[in-house]
């Protein structure tokens, strides 16, 4: 009888504690993003990325086409679906009412779906750029199908071109999914050239306003990040993070900060290295060797 008491006290206290005007309490499951939707998208959109890696072996080559049809139609669908939440639950679009919404959101939808093309083409730079890369890699597709790097590069590349378009949120949670499956942060507001190639990958932070040209190789444990957030959302739409121009290598546990920062092309920036200022092009950056001491 006493512990029956004590959950019902426990259960009235919760409840009692969701009345208040909070944002924590706020409880719209209408007008809320699902994540599991969400990640259910980019599953999907792997599939039309990458069809022969992705789709379900019980189909036949023969009849790839025909499933590929419903999957495209499927993805545009429930995109659909989430953007036109996410457009009336971030009220990004105030002054629009439900029926221009309604066409804001198939106009959206329609057009990332146009650039699924352009994505891949990009994806196979970035593929051939790791294969080039990394003496370790028997084929590309080993690369396709296990490399984390490829695979965090995927969804920046989905998330990116919705990010382009105006959406809120939901390109935020499919590169936080990418972030808890392989370490890698990278914000869908940065800019990426092709032949990208992520080694290893995990630990590496690549922040919104971050611009890298192409042909550009990162270790893992690298921060492209801001020198400070003290400004908070005074700093929003503000230049904070590094620019990398083409063919630089960024070694493991490197941080380039700072919007004004610029790593010139044909740069070779050195593990361990903490860089404010910019780089002259063709230089090489290394730390000093640390004195070690060793004790039998």
């Amino acid at each position: 009888m006493y512990e029956e008491n004590k959950i019902k006290d426990i259960v009235n206290c919760l409840l009692y504690d969701y009345d208040d005007n909070r944002y924590i309490n706020k409880i719209d499951l209408d007008n809320q993003p699902d994540k599991k939707a969400i990640i259910d998208i980019i599953n999907k959109l792997f599939k039309i990325i990458y069809p022969g890696y992705y789709t379900d072996k019980v189909y036949k080559i023969f009849t790839i086409k025909n499933n590929m049809a419903a999957t495209i139609e499927d993805v545009i669908y429930h995109m659909n679906k989430q953007i036109m939440i996410v457009l009336k639950y971030c009220k990004k679009f105030p002054f629009l009412g439900d029926v221009e919404i309604e066409e804001k959101t198939r106009e959206i939808t329609f057009s990332f779906m146009s650039k699924i093309p352009q994505i891949r083409e990009y994806l196979e730079t970035d593929i051939q750029a790791a294969f080039d890369g990394d003496p370790a890699a028997d084929s590309r597709d080993e690369i396709i199908m296990s490399y984390p790097g490829l695979f965090a590069i995927t969804i920046y590349r989905i998330a990116h071109e919705l990010f382009l378009l105006g959406v809120p949120m939901m390109p935020r949670i499919m590169t936080e999914h990418a972030h808890s499956l392989t370490g890698i942060d990278i914000h869908p507001g940065a800019t990426i050239g092709r032949y990208f190639f992520i080694d290893h990958g995990t630990g590496i932070v690549i922040g919104e306003t971050t611009t890298i040209g192409e042909h550009v190789k990162i270790y893992q444990g690298v921060t492209l990040g801001g020198l400070s957030t003290k400004g908070g959302q005074s700093l929003k739409g503000v230049k904070r993070h590094p620019t990398i121009k083409d063919n630089v290598t960024i070694y493991s546990g490197a941080s380039i900060l700072g919007g004004d920062t610029v790593i010139e092309e044909d740069v070779v920036i050195g593990g361990n290295t903490f860089i404010v200022n910019s780089v002259k092009k063709g230089t090489k950056v290394i730390a000093k060797a640390q004195e070690l001491e060793y004790k039998k």
